[in-house]
Order: C-alpha cells, then sequence, then structure tokens
C-alpha cells in the first residue's frame, strides 16, 4: 500500500499550521554512537549544552546511544534533558558524524510528529557519507537510501517513504564555502603529527632534535593545551638551536584554506621566520643561517605554476584553462624543504602539485643539498594519488606514517615517510565537537522545522536544499550522476540472472568472476581442510573476487563449485614468479598452506605491499619479518583462525569487559582442542579417542612444543621431549565427559599481549590443549618408539606392518629383526604398564605384523622418509571422519578477577600456593559440532579467517607490521561476525572454586610429586 506523505515545501513533512495556536510539535533527535570499528572516532555532532538548548528552548526530544569513546559522556547528555536509546528507532532525525553501519541504518518511516496525525514521514540522516563521489566502497550505503536497490527482503513501505539523505560536506553559504566542517582541525592534528613523524625520522638516522617533544594530538585534552607544550619545544630551539646536522630546519606549507590556516595557527607557537620561495636557495646554502629559528614558506600557486608556454600563473585562467599550466614545485620548493604540510586539494583534469617523475627529480636535488631534506611530508589534504602522485593510501591513527615510493623510481632513492591520517581531527574530539555543533545548530534547527510543518526559507532552507543527496527514494538535483557507479555496484551484488527476475542470491552461474569496476580481491592459497568455510563467506560478498590457488585443482575446483566471483587456479608454491603475478592482482592475501610456507609467502606481500592473514602461529621466521612489514606499511596478520585465534579474540573481549567492570585478573586459564564428538570415541572408533579435522602433520608437530606457563603461583618450563608426559589429566570443563589437556607452547607472554600486568603479579596464566582421557600416555609411548622423530629417515617400506619397526631400529640404534618388534623390546622402551596398550593401538593401526590386514590400502612412498611423516600418513588414513561421523570444538576461559586494589596497595602477591575456595570466575565457552557439510574445525579456523581478511580488505585495520589479532577493530570483528552465524561465545560469573586447584594435583601426579 502506498503512503501518503503531504508536503508543502521541501522542508515540510506535515501542512503548515501556525505556532500562534498550538504548542510545537514533539520532534525526536537522534544522536548516533559511531561505528565501533572506527576505534579513534570520538566526535560527537551536537555538544550537552547544545542538547539543552534543543530540549528546553525548542521543546525536541532527544534520544543519545551510549558510547564509551564518545568525548561526551552519557550522563553529560542525560542532564542536559536527553534520554538514552539503545537504537534510536522513534527518531526523526538521526545525527552522526561518519557514515551509518549498514547492519545499524534506519531506513522505516516514522509516525509523523503530530499529536493529530497518524501519517508515517521518512526520517532524515545527518552525517559525512562519503558518497557524493561515486566512491564505491559507500554505494552500498548510498543504495539503502535509494529505491529499488537490491536485498533479499523488500522493503514493505514505498518509495518516497525512505529516508532522507543530507551530506555535511555540501552544507555552504551563499558565497558557496563550506559553514560545517573539520578542515581547520585537520591543520592543527596534521601539523603535530607531521612534526612527530619527522622527528622520528631523523632519530632512525641518529639525530635527536626538539620535535622529538611534540605531543601527539590525541594526548592533550584540548588545543590549549597541545600549543603550550609546542611553545616550550619553541623555546627549546631558541635556546639551543635545532642539529647541526640538519642545517636551516624549513617547513613548507600548501592551500589557502581552512586546513592551511590550521597548519599555519598552531605552528605560530615556534620561533618562526616567514620567508619567500625565492629565498629558500641562499636559505639553505648559507653556513651562517640561524638555526634558532624555524623557517617557514607558505607556498601559493603563484609561487609554482606557470603556463606551459612561459605565461605567469592568473588565477582565472588557471581555473579556465587547467591543462595548459605545469608545476615546477617539485624544483622550485620540494628539495629545499625539511617537512611538507600539503593542504592544497586536487581535482582530475587539474596539474598535480607533484608527479612520481618530479618526485625522483627533487629528491635527487635534495639529497646534494644534504640535511635529510624531501624526505617526510604531511599530507593533511590526504588525496591518494592526487596532488602528490605519490601517496599510495592514507594512514591512521593507530600507525600515522609510513615509508613510500613510487615503483617507476629507482630503489637506491629511498623512501619518502609519510603521515597522511584521514581523520586527523578524530585526534582533537572536544575542540573539534564544539566547533561542529556550533555550526551545525541552526541547520538541525531547519529540519526540526520542516517536521512541524513550518516553511524553512532564507539561507538554512536554501543550504538545506543543495545538501541534500537524496530524498523521497531519489537522487537529488545534480546528484543524478551517481546512477551509474550506484548501477555498477549493483550489477556487482544481484549478477547477471536477476536482471531477468530471480531473487537475490541465486547462486545457479558456477564458478565465475567478473571484472567489475570497483571490485576488490582476495588471493587465497591454499584448499586444505578448513578453507570451504572461508571461501564460502568470502564469496557471500558481491564485490569481491575471490581466487583460490592450490596444488590441487580438482580439489580447489570442488571447494569453488556454486559460488559466484569465485575460480579456482593451479598454483606451484615453488613458483615465486608465478605467485608473485598473483599477489600483484590481490588486494588481501589468505595463506591456508602448511606453516614452513607462510615466511616466504609474507616476503612477498611486503615486497609488493600487500596485506596477508594467516590462521597460524607467529614463528620465528615470520616474526623477523615485522620490521620489514612496518617499512612497507603492510599487515602480515596472523593468529586468526581457532587457536590461535578465536581463543585470542574471546579472551581480549572477556578480559575488556573484565576491566571496563574495575576489577582486576588474578589467574588466567584457557583450554581449547578439535575431538570428536562424545558418541564417536568407544566403539572401534580408535585407541586415541581423536580424529584428524585438520593437518596431521601439524597435530604432531605440536606434540613436540616443549610449554611454559604459571600455575598458582609457580612457574613450569617443560621441554618438548615430555610434554606429553607431564600433562593434566584431569580438565573439569564438561559435566558429560572427561578430558586431559597438555600445555600450549609459551603462555607467559600472553599477560602482556592481553594486558593482564606483570606475570608476577598474577597467580596463574596457562593455555592448554584438550584432549580425551589416554591421548597424551599412548602419545608419549609412540614417541618413545620414535615415530615421532624426523630421524633417521627410513628407506622405502615393504609394508605398513614393518613401519613400527624400523622407528624401532632408529631409536635402538641396530635392527630388530623381522616379525617383530617382541613385547619385551617394547616394555625396555615404554615400561611394563604401557606395553600392552601400545601393542593393541599399533595392531589396530596395523603397524605390526600381526595387524588384520595391514595396511593394503595405501600406496607406499618409494623415496626415505621421516618416521613422523609416514606415521602421519597411517593417522591419515585410518583416523580421519567417516560419513556421518562429526566432531567438536571445545573452547573454554576461566578469568579469577577481584576488584581493583587502591593505588597505596600492592595489585597482587608474586606468588600464591594455592587459590582461595570462594572466587569471582569469569568464564567465556564455545562448544560446537560439525555439520553435514562442514567439520566444526573447519568452521571455527576457516570463518575467523574470512572474518579478518574482509575487515582489512575494507580498511577495517590501522595495525601493520607482523602482527596477532590484537587491535580491537579485528577481535571485535571477528567476535561479531561469529555471533552472527551461530558460533558465538556463551560468558558467564560465578563464585566459588576455579579449576587450578584440579590442575596443580593432576600435574602434580603426572610429575611423580603426589
Amino acid at each position: 500500500m502506498t503512503i501518503p506523505l503531504l508536503r508543502r515545501s521541501p522542508f515540510s513533512f506535515l501542512p503548515h499550521r501556525s505556532l500562534s495556536t498550538a504548542a510545537p510539535h514533539r520532534v525526536t533527535v537522534g544522536i548516533r554512537r559511531e561505528d565501533p570499528a572506527r576505534i579513534w572516532e570520538r566526535r560527537c555532532p551536537l555538544t550537552p549544552d547544545d542538547v539543552h538548548d534543543l530540549v528546553s528552548k525548542e521543546g525536541v526530544r532527544v534520544l543519545v546511544q551510549e558510547c564509551a569513546r564518545r568525548v561526551f559522556k552519557v550522563d553529560e547528555f542525560v542532564k542536559a534533558g536527553a534520554e538514552v536509546h539503545p537504537t534510536l528507532e522513534p527518531a526523526h532525525i538521526i545525527i552522526g558524524i561518519k557514515e551509518t553501519p549498514l547492519d545499524e541504518l534506519l531506513t522505516s518511516p516514522v509516525p509523523s510528529p503530530s499529536s493529530s496525525s497518524s501519517t508515517k514521514v521518512p526520517r532524515t540522516h545527518l552525517m559525512f557519507s562519503h558518497t557524493i563521489k561515486g566512491q564505491p566502497y559507500n554505494m552500498p550505503l548510498l543504495s539503502r537510501f535509494v529505491s529499488g536497490h537490491p536485498t533479499p527482503d523488500p522493503l514493505s513501505y514505498d518509495s518516497d517513504s525512505l529516508p532522507r539523505l543530507i551530506d555535511y560536506e555540501l552544507l555552504t553559504g551563499e558565497d558557496g564555502k563550506r559553514t560545517v566542517g573539520f578542515g581547520w582541525f585537520a591543520g592543527v592534528a596534521g601539523a603535530l603529527e607531521s612534526l612527530s613523524t619527522l622527528a622520528h625520522l631523523h632519530l632512525e638516522a641518529g639525530i635527536s632534535s626538539p620535535f622529538l617533544y611534540t605531543p601527539r594530538p590525541h594526548t592533550h585534552p584540548s588545543i590549549p593545551s597541545l600549543r603550550s607544550s609546542l611553545r616550550s619545544i619553541g623555546n627549546l630551539i631558541v635556546e639551543n638551536g635545532t642539529p647541526r646536522e640538519l642545517g636551516p630546519v624549513v617547513i613548507g606549507v600548501t592551500g589557502t584554506g581552512k586546513v592551511a590556516q590550521g597548519m599555519l595557527s598552531i605552528l605560530d607557537e615556534l620561533p618562526i621566520v616567514r620567508v619567500e620561495v625565492k629565498d629558500l636557495p641562499g636559505l639553505v646554502s648559507n653556513p651562517d643561517t640561524d638555526l634558532r629559528k624555524i623557517y617557514l614558506v607558505h607556498a601559493l600557486p603563484k609561487d609554482y605554476f606557470s603556463r606551459m608556454d612561459g605565461g605567469k600563473y592568473e588565477r582565472s585562467d588557471y581555473y579556465t584553462n587547467p591543462g595548459l599550466y605545469k608545476s615546477d614545485f617539485g624544483d622550485k620548493v620540494y628539495p629545499y624543504l625539511t617537512l611538507l604540510l600539503n593542504g592544497t586539494g586536487w581535482s582530475e583534469g587539474f596539474p598535480r602539485l607533484m608527479t612520481n617523475e618530479q618526485l625522483g627529480l627533487a629528491l635527487r636535488k635534495a639529497d646534494g643539498l644534504g640535511g635529510m631534506r624531501g624526505r617526510c611530508v604531511g599530507d593533511v589534504s590526504c588525496d591518494v594519488h592526487g596532488g602528490l602522485q605519490f601517496l599510495p593510501h592514507p594512514s591512521t591513527l593507530s600507525q600515522p606514517s609510513f615509508t613510500t615510493l613510487p615503483s617507476c623510481l629507482p630503489k637506491e632513492l629511498g623512501g619518502v615517510r609519510v603521515m597522511a591520517v584521514d581523520i586527523l581531527p578524530a585526534s582533537l574530539p572536544l575542540d573539534a565537537s564544539v566547533h561542529f555543533s556550533k555550526g551545525l545548530g541552526r541547520y538541525v534547527g531547519g529540519v526540526v522545522r520542516g517536521y512541524r510543518g513550518e516553511e524553512v526559507e532564507g539561507e538554512v532552507g536554501r543550504a538545506l536544499e543543495r545538501a541534500t543527496v537524496v530524498r523521497g527514494g531519489k537522487l537529488s538535483g545534480g546528484f543524478g550522476w551517481l546512477t551509474g557507479p550506484l548501477g555498477k555496484w549493483r550489477e556487482g551484488v544481484i549478477g547477471e540472472g536477476d536482471k531477468s527476475g530471480r531473487e537475490v542470491g541465486d547462486r545457479s552461474v558456477m564458478g565465475t568472476v567478473r571484472e567489475e569496476v570497483g571490485k576488490k580481491r582476495v588471493l587465497m592459497l591454499g584448499s586444505g581442510m578448513v578453507a570451504g568455510p572461508a571461501i564460502e563467506e568470502i564469496a557471500k560478498r558481491g564485490d569481491v573476487e575471490l581466487i583460490v590457488g592450490s596444488n590441487s585443482l580438482d580439489e580447489a575446483e570442488r571447494l569453488v563449485k556454486g559460488l559466484e566471483n569465485v575460480k579456482a587456479v593451479l598454483i606451484d608454491v615453488e613458483d615465486k614468479e608465478r605467485i608473485g603475478g598473483l599477489v600483484d592482482e590481490a588486494d588481501v592475501v589468505v595463506s591456508l598452506l602448511p606453516v614452513p610456507f607462510h615466511p616466504s609467502i609474507a616476503e612477498i606481500c611486503i615486497e609488493r605491499r600487500k596485506h596477508m592473514i594467516t590462521a597460524s602461529y607467529i614463528s620465528p621466521p615470520m616474526k623477523d619479518l615485522h620490521a620489514r612489514a612496518l617499512g612497507a606499511d603492510t599487515l602480515i596478520l596472523n593468529e586468526i583462525g581457532l587457536d590461535p585465534g578465536v581463543d585470542h579474540c574471546s579472551a581480549l573481549s572477556l578480559l575488556n569487559d573484565i576491566r571496563s567492570a574495575g576489577r582486576e585478573v588474578e589467574s588466567f586459564v584457557s583450554f581449547c582442542g578439535g575431538l570428536p564428538a562424545p558418541e564417536f570415541v568407544e566403539g572401534g572408533h580408535g585407541p586415541l579417542g581423536y580424529k584428524f579435522s585438520w593437518s596431521v602433520l601439524g597435530v604432531l608437530r605440536a606434540a613436540l612444543q616443549g610449554a611454559q606457563f604459571k600455575l598458582a603461583g609457580k612457574e613450569y618450563e617443560i621441554p618438548g621431549e615430555k610434554i606429553l608426559k607431564q600433562y593434566f589429566p584431569e580438565v573439569p570443563i564438561s559435566d558429560e565427559f572427561r578430558l586431559e589437556g597438555l600445555a600450549n607452547r609459551n603462555s607467559l607472554p600472553y599477560a602482556g599481549v592481553y594486558r593482564m600486568g606483570d606475570v608476577s603479579a598474577l597467580r596463574s596464566v596457562l593455555r592448554g590443549t584438550l584432549r580425551y582421557p589416554g591421548f597424551c600416555e599412548l602419545m608419549h609411548s609412540f614417541k618413545q618408539i620414535g615415530l615421532l622423530s624426523f630421524e633417521p629417515l627410513i628407506q622405502p617400506l615393504d609394508s605398513w606392518s614393518s613401519l613400527t619397526r624400523r622407528a624401532i631400529e632408529g631409536v635402538l640404534g641396530h635392527t630388530v629383526p623381522e616379525g617383530g618388534p617382541t613385547l619385551r623390546e617394547l616394555k625396555s622402551i615404554v615400561g611394563r604398564e604401557a606395553a600392552p596398550k601400545v601393542i593393541e593401538a599399533l595392531t589396530w593401526l596395523g603397524m605390526l605384523p600381526s595387524s588384520l590386514g595391514g595396511r593394503t590400502g595405501m600406496a607406499l612412498p618409494r623415496r626415505p622418509v621421516a618416521p613422523i611423516e609416514l606415521f602421519a600418513l597411517v593417522l591419515g588414513e585410518k583416523l580421519k571422519y567417516r560419513e556421518g561421523e562429526r566432531d567438536m570444538v571445545i573452547l573454554h576461559h576461566e578469568i579469577v578477577a577481584r576488584p581493583s586494589s587502591p593505588p597505596s596497595q600492592p595489585s597482587s602477591p608474586t606468588s600464591q600456593p594455592s587459590p582461595p575456595a570462594e572466587q569471582h570466575i569469569y568464564t567465556s565457552t564455545l562448544t560446537t559440532y560439525g555439520t553435514p557439510r562442514h567439520s566444526a574445525m573447519a568452521l571455527c579456523v576457516g570463518l575467523p579467517v574470512a572474518f579478518a581478511a574482509l575487515r582489512v580488505l575494507d580498511g577495517g585495520v590501522g595495525m601493520r607490521g607482523v602482527r596477532g589479532p590484537e587491535e580491537e577493530s579485528v577481535w571485535r570483528g571477528v567476535l561479531g561476525g561469529m555471533e552472527r552465524v551461530g558460533l558465538g561465545m556463551k560468558e558467564g560469573m560465578r563464585v566459588g572454586a576455579g579449576m587450578e586447584g584440579v590442575l596443580v594435583d593432576g600435574l602434580g601426579r603426572s610429575l611423580g610429586r603426589r
């Protein structure tokens, strides 16, 4: 049914009524929380003071979403008269800073604010939408405002009821200048971030400068405080000068708008001497130039633009005929600068401030002048491949700078350190919000009057008209051209078949990849046991192409069958040129290859500056690549499967909640395991109580790793050769079945990774692996008889039943007669009690001469092979999951916490022999089972990899280097994705005894002490 909407003017949703005869209608304004993934976004569009005026003077109802990150606390808004609301569902007008996350965008109409009308009216959203230039990544957002957008569930209301989108970037005065924005604050913050970047660049070169004390904007509460700090640096320069190795410090500023004004304003706190472009050569070359000053050149277009025919710059001619002009900035200005602060914009068709080729010439000239000139740029305009063509991407407040050099320039030139943070005003949240709110208030008032049925005329009304991108499901005014990029995005989502009427989601086009504008590309290397769920999850994104590279094309094609925008290719990991070519074409690389291949793939990614994701632990060779990855502004994200992966994410989340509640951690114990479902443990399913849902060799390698941990106040170090013997016979997690556990690698560093404090202040820090009872002892026996050894290599076998004999020969150092080993020989190695169980297990596995049937169904290697590799082949065949069998994943954290201690008291004893009987225990648990389509292990490893890869692909992760999932945007994104697919963690709290006591007792028995 079509919903009638009454309009008398563009800003009147109701019939006009005189306010002299009726009280103002209760229009509702909602202040939205910003996207949680934007960890630095603390700004707010309205201040509590302006909210108070809306409520008390205008009679507006104001709702506010809770947000602990926001610069203003929610209590301040409540005191101002606002109400806290979780979704803002009743709001007519919804206001935020950045674009709204799609899953939080409200598009349904709302009841009219008129008390006498049952009419529903469309909402109004105000934001920086980042859609007005046709940005491909935000076409999904724009489509939600425009009629006919693709969705599996068609809207139940008509196009006229779709919300209106007003973009702050378009709010201008009659003179065309913007009236609402953060440009000045971007300039202030950008200058400070750039000075800090400059100081670190110099320090890396062995030069310490006063700018090392430059405060980063977010570290001070307000701009006056930052000014005072910078003024102190200026005093140091006046007193001691700048380093002689640098010569005169020259800062260049470009631009004439608010950004440039902000930069110039904050730089005035330094001992600045203004110079002209023509003064630069003499200033830099003069050995007597005063080093107790900072020299600033504000380069204007007339200084570096000129006509190609030799004519001078004239502003009107330049904007009429930009193609007739060229830039001499790279020759006249840039080589003399210690720091460039770029605040000028650029548009297609106009000359760039500096091209890549001009940068190369400028660097050579700068190197001849000395003083590390031309090596540091603060691109506050942050126009990627714009005025400064060599800017490849923005940076983040978490990692504000990176080194870059265009590929067209020789590497021996060296790189340029660039600060290009794209949300600089967010680092000045208080000052920026106060300024923004002051400018926005009159426009909010205009929209409010429109909902009351009043005419909104004059300058405010005309400005709101100009700033409206979409209304009534239609693109406004001059934005009709956005149907082009919007249409391209829709084609990518719907696909060719949907043009003929099929529902969105029809997957009948098999294994194809459409080459479409704006698509991102993911390269996945490996098609093993956990790849399926990752492939399927990434394939859900219509704007992403996925290439699956495998050494088994049949296996890869089976995984991609029936999926759009996915294709399989045959690869050889040793073919570096082929891999490099595939990486070149990708935006993000996912490696599901065996662990030893990760470092070589990571090196290729770093060389090509492509982010990489892997589920594996950070190995020493990977860790060695950290500095190179940082220098290349590349993220190599590891440990994002199950264990490691979901265990990290869920631990960080639970610990964050515990700290937010004002409590301190005393003990952290975590266990995880992939196991057969309990019903498949008994009854002929194998002596280990285990089946393999991931790499067999990976499981066996893990059984050789040593471990360090702290338990009940005591630190333990268990070498790899004893890890299966010194285990935990009982891990009390489940009431339904018994479990044992073994320590997992070195747990102690996680006190720091998880920000729990110093290890000495914690009673326990333990991460472990779960198995069913009997696994550790039997696997230890297998280890004793040589089956987990990498040497000596075993010559080609004549049958699988001789494998045990040949492995024992390597242990004993002499030949064992055919038909062996004997019971006596086994007892001499594994002990009297263990020998019968070992014989029974080996017989079941077909690894003794007496085994029925042997292993004739599996080919024997025809080359020398390590015992552990042969054993892995046997286990992989005998203990694989059969049709109808399912696996299980269990992950369990137990954290003991207490109220935070007063500062005068010690936070925790350095050791505690046993935990108290009554304590607050926080738990987080995941127990899930495999499905007919995917194993639980594949789901719990593959899906986190996919969620993380997409997060990185979409630019939601700021960290760089070789890292784990410690950044909040990563772990929150992964946990949110797991929750959406029904694999969320279940958290709880109880008072009582934890598992530490049981673990201590069991470990003591296995150590032979009790």
